[in-house]
């Protein structure tokens, strides 16, 4: 009889805990689906963020979303897109939070979707190695976190803002305040370097300024752990184009004499980097040490190179780390698009008239933005180069023997928070607390999000809230947001908002 006891208590105290239901688990999943309707409806609309035109309808379905919650909105003009300022005070003696989010998306290239409409959303399931559409009908079955739903920003940003605005819709429902002051900071043009941002922080400088500010953008550790990011690159970009003859020419009459401007800016690129990726640029990593502090948090990272290696098919990376989470400690050079000439069914026997290529800089804390794109420059000209920013003109072709025409700009900088800052440590214990398990910390996610001007200027700590699925093709054709995830963002949300801060 003792035996059958002893049993039964160990019964109570090791297997309940794991299959207890967390407290916020039921009330996401009804709201979730609820209101799944209104999610794809604000899918529907185009967000394109280079189309000015489609972004006006989501700044309406936004505001009318956060009015119905007893926000107060405020369009903030800059000259570009306004920002939308939402702030709900519960009382004024507590602290006040802002949330960062971006409504636009990237564009969309409908040959290469897997469905007619990337802007109507499909839930599917994976079949195999590929995806199959469903009823939405099965939105309703007990098995669904593992159903994906496709559209563009699905979950590159309207799907943390969806979760979001669910999450204040359930405390609105059992009469519940947060438990502390709201400020939403709502971006229209992230997808184009938010180049209004850096003018509206100063410009309204007293209307923005919180105790913290919390990124709800970006993908979750690819374990699906919690996650919270303390830091993003930052990033600057430069065009670089080489020139051969004025006009294209027959590649039977002029090759072997006339000089092919594709394979000049092709050496001009490859000498920017080692045979193992490390960018040989002079002081291109100047001042980035990684101390033992430092990479026990990177080591505290659950290793995803094996992961990453089998998901993009890649057998060999590049050496800048050891591992992925060094890596990314690091500023990168990367060549993000290049054209000359026409290929495919399209190619030509032509010798082209020039050659383009674009790169990208991503930076971190460490790098000074501007030294590293001098640093650029110089190795350029060390090459032999001639620098312009312009088309060379007809006496320019003929005085200078090599040209690179370039252009550059700094997006913004880099931001990271010290993860052991007391904004920090609040999170972190709440995510434990919740789901019993300590969340993945990241000192720096890979990507870039443009609120650097916010810890800059006003002097306010910012960490990620991440969400969505790592392989969630956000920017690229088939993106998409496993509803898993869109119903524990949900309850992370509702942990965040119910905890004294």
């Amino acid at each position: 009889m003792k035996s059958n006891t002893y049993l039964f208590l160990l019964y109570l105290l090791v297997f309940l805990p794991l299959n207890a239901q967390r407290a916020y688990q039921s009330a996401s999943r009804d709201i979730g689906i609820k209101q799944i309707d209104t999610f794809k409806s604000f899918l529907a609309i185009p967000n394109d963020a280079a189309k000015k035109e489609q972004i006006e309808a989501n700044i309406n379905w936004a505001e009318q979303q956060l009015s119905s919650l007893g926000f107060d909105l405020k369009r903030l003009n800059t000259s570009h897109l306004p920002l939308l300022l939402a702030n709900r005070i519960v009382k004024k003696k507590l602290p006040t939070i802002a949330f960062y989010l971006h409504l636009d998306g990237q564009a969309v290239d409908l040959s290469k979707w897997n469905q007619e409409d990337p802007y109507k959303a499909e839930l599917k399931q994976r079949i195999g190695d590929h995806f199959e559409s469903l009823s939405w009908d099965a939105i309703n079955g007990d098995s669904i976190n593992d159903l994906r739903i496709f559209a563009r920003s699905s979950a590159d940003d309207k799907g943390p803002f969806v979760m979001f605005v669910n999450a204040l819709e359930h405390l609105k429902k059992i009469n519940k305040n947060s438990a502390f002051n709201i400020k939403l900071i709502l971006d229209f043009e992230e997808e184009q370097s938010s180049p209004g941002l850096p003018e509206a922080v100063k410009i309204f400088k007293n209307e923005l300024v919180a105790d913290l500010l919390l990124i709800l953008d970006g993908p979750m550790h690819s374990s699906g752990l919690p996650t919270l990011v303390f830091g993003n690159r930052g990033i600057a970009t430069l065009s670089l184009t080489t020139f051969g003859p004025i006009t294209s020419q027959h590649s039977g009459h002029y090759g072997n004499y006339l000089p092919n401007p594709a394979l000049a800016l092709s050496k001009v690129l490859a000498s920017m980097k080692d045979d193992e990726g490390r960018i040989v640029i002079p002081g291109f990593y100047d001042g980035i040490e990684l101390d033992e502090n430092t990479k026990k948090v990177l080591e505290g990272v659950p290793s995803e190179d094996a992961a990453i290696k089998k998901r993009t098919q890649t057998k060999i990376n590049d050496q800048v780390g050891n591992t992925y989470q060094e890596s990314i400690q690091y500023p990168s050079l990367n060549i993000r698009g290049m054209r000359s000439g026409w290929v495919g069914k399209d190619a030509r026997t032509i010798i082209p008239a020039s050659a383009t290529a674009e790169i990208d800089i991503r930076l971190v804390l460490e790098s000074n933005p501007e030294a590293l794109l001098e640093g650029v420059k110089s190795h350029i000209q060390n090459l032999g180069y001639i620098l312009l920013d312009h088309v060379p003109s007809s006496e320019e072709r003929m005085r200078y023997d090599k040209i690179v025409q370039m252009n550059a700009k700094v997006s913004y900088p880099a931001f990271r928070t010290n993860t052991q800052a007391k904004e920090g440590q609040w999170l972190t214990q709440i995510l434990t607390d919740y789901y019993q398990s300590k969340p993945v910390i990241i000192r720096t996610s890979g990507g870039s999000v443009p609120i650097s001007p916010f810890v800059s200027e006003l002097g306010v700590p910012a960490i990620g809230v991440p969400t969505v699925n790592l392989d969630n093709n956000q920017h690229s054709p088939n993106e998409n947001l496993r509803v898993g995830n869109y119903l524990m963002g949900i309850e992370t949300f509702l942990a965040i908002l119910t905890t004294k801060f």
